[in-house]
């Protein structure tokens, strides 16, 4: 319970600003609580009356209760009226403060954890929470309203409040220790279900790959072994439940047995006489089946609201998803100066990047070549701080780059990389994420600069098209052009290049190679490329071998000193002869 009152708190905090609909809520809750501590006690008058012949007084009740039935259901109504509004309000507030706490993780997290991790939170779990403050609060309303039913058998004979309270002790043990069981396995269901949604998004995702790897069998095997997995520990759950009912159910039927028992003789001894046994009697289903059905579904919706509470909140605070760290340090007209001071890093154990040193200069254009797995996209990745350096330092414009905060480096940055993330949007949608107030000129310039205009002008829709997930509805060059118009767009200071070029074909790429030298000393420019022409015209190159710097120099410098660096010029040359 202590758990359960510290998570309201913390959910609470998402939905404060629909407090008015909370009280309201809590209210006519109370209206509903009095209603149902006065309908058993009235329906005992009503009972006895009848049962005495006195039947004014018998109308007279039913007649109450007719208009309290009717109070009973407007105050229904609006209890669901402002649930909707409390509900729908909190679970979009977590919902956003989840989103955003998301894109604070470090990729390296990101990296580690599926998607179905993140989606299944997201939406179930949210859900779930705000529901405690809804569902939760009718059924804590239900277990409140038939504790009037106690008040109303305490009045008439203490002997069965008595034996009734005992019953119900023992069941609410028995329901506690059942919740606490269920509970178990139910984080193992969530967790097994976070492995299906995230194989589900991918089925989705990368239908078009799965297709053309001829992979179909062996995703849907892998799919399908997963499935079966989370059916299991949704059958070893739900089971678990059936067993514990059954083993309660049978407790509650002997309880009820022994009701009987105990009536009869009481009235037997003339503690009461049969009209009022009748009326207690009466009381059975709602003490030992409402009652404890209420306890029980009240049980298992505070362990389900505890397990999403504690799943979510550990993305927002545990140290389990760790966060990107940013310095406070801002710097307002970044100039593009860089520099890589002795530095290591590796993902995981594995070392890429070993004492690497390096300074690149405001406004110069700058080519990394290697072979692949040589650590270049990590250079890139690095002076994004999308990852943490193990040692040595990076700055930018001579300040460290963990003293920096994150608008100097995200903002000043553009990255164009070999497989560039296109969102389902329009075409125009995609361009106005990295500017709102994005004009239609703008906007043209840019795309005829990366080639594309021509082709978005040819469409029937234009710049409304809609592009599909992941851009699908784009070749490969098509979407890498899009990207480099979005990256134009933004006209940050520095610009990276990664394979941006590679899905081009020899003409498309003259054309994107035109523009990026139009774009030459005004922004700082790096360019990854595995085709040497994309930056034979590079103010400088280095050479880089397992993650050092093997070489440097002109295009012209390195095919004199370089012999790798030649054998691969030479190579790319035959290959295009032929």
């Amino acid at each position: 319970m202590k758990e359960t009152l510290r998570n309201l708190k913390r959910v609470y905090r998402y939905g404060k600003e629909y407090k008015r609909a909370l009280i309201i809520q809590v209210i006519c809750c109370i209206v509903g609580i009095a209603i149902n501590i006065t309908v058993p006690l009235l329906s005992a008058q009503f009972i006895v009356a009848f049962t005495d012949s006195v039947f004014k007084q018998a109308i007279f009740m039913a007649l109450i209760l007719f208009g309290l039935a009717l109070i009973d259901a407007v105050k229904t109504l609006i209890i669901r009226k402002n649930t909707q509004i409390f509900r729908r309000g909190t679970v979009r507030n977590m919902q956003m403060a989840l989103g955003r706490e998301i894109l604070k993780l470090d990729q390296d997290t990101l990296d580690k954890n599926s998607s179905g991790t993140f989606i299944q939170r997201l939406t179930n779990d949210t859900d779930k929470m705000a529901g405690m403050f809804t569902t939760g609060m009718g059924k804590m309303t239900g277990f409140l309203s038939n504790i009037g039913s106690f008040v109303a058998i305490l009045v008439i004979d203490y002997h069965m409040f008595l034996y009734y309270l005992f019953a119900s002790i023992i069941l609410t043990v028995l329901y506690y220790l059942k919740s606490e069981r269920v509970g178990e396995k139910d984080i193992e269901f969530r967790k097994q279900s976070d492995h299906v949604a995230g194989l589900t998004g991918e089925l989705v995702r990368g239908a078009r790959d799965i297709k053309m790897l001829y992979a179909k069998d062996s995703f849907m095997k892998e799919l399908n072994r997963n499935i079966l997995l989370q059916s299991e520990k949704n059958f070893e759950m739900r089971n678990i439940d059936m067993e514990l009912n059954l083993l309660i159910d049978s407790i509650k039927y002997l309880f009820e047995f022994l009701t009987v028992i105990l009536l009869v003789y009481l009235v037997t001894h003339n503690v009461f006489d049969i009209a009022v046994g009748v009326a207690l009697y009466s009381y059975r289903a709602t003490v030992l089946t409402d009652l404890m059905g209420t306890v029980s579904s009240l049980l298992e919706e505070c362990k389900s609201f505890n397990i999403s509470t504690n799943r979510v909140f550990s993305i927002i605070y545990s140290k389990k998803f760790k966060k990107e760290k940013f310095g406070s340090k801002h710097l307002s007209n970044v100039k593009g100066n860089f520099e890589f001071q002795q530095v290591s890093f590796g993902y995981s154990e594995k070392e890429v990047l070993k004492d690497l040193s390096f300074k690149i200069q405001a406004g110069t254009t700058v080519g990394f070549v290697g072979k692949s797995g040589s650590g270049k996209t990590t250079i890139f990745n690095l002076l994004c701080k999308m990852y943490s350096i193990n040692n040595g330092k990076i700055l930018i414009d001579g300040c460290d780059i963990n003293e920096l905060d994150e608008k100097s480096i995200r903002k000043n940055i553009t990255i164009i990389s070999q497989n560039p993330y296109i969102f389902n949007m329009s075409i125009k949608d995609n361009l106005k994420l990295v500017k709102k107030d994005l004009t239609e000129k703008e906007m043209e310039e840019a795309c005829h600069l990366a080639c594309l205009n021509d082709y978005i002008k040819s469409l029937p829709l234009g710049y409304d098209t809609m592009i599909g997930e992941g851009g699908v509805n784009l070749s490969g060059g098509q979407r890498q052009r899009l990207a480099i118009a979005r990256a134009l767009i933004q006209k940050t200071k520095i610009i990276l290049f990664d394979e941006a070029t590679s899905a081009l074909d020899n003409e498309t790429q003259s054309e994107i190679q035109e523009a990026i030298d139009h774009l030459k000393g005004e922004y700082t420019i790096m360019i990854i490329a595995h085709r040497l022409s994309t930056i034979v015209n590079c103010d400088k190159i280095y050479f880089i071998e397992d993650g050092t710097i093997v070489d440097s120099g002109t295009h012209t410098e390195l095919l004199k000193k370089c012999r790798s660096y030649k054998y691969l010029y030479e190579s790319e040359i035959k290959n295009n002869n032929h």
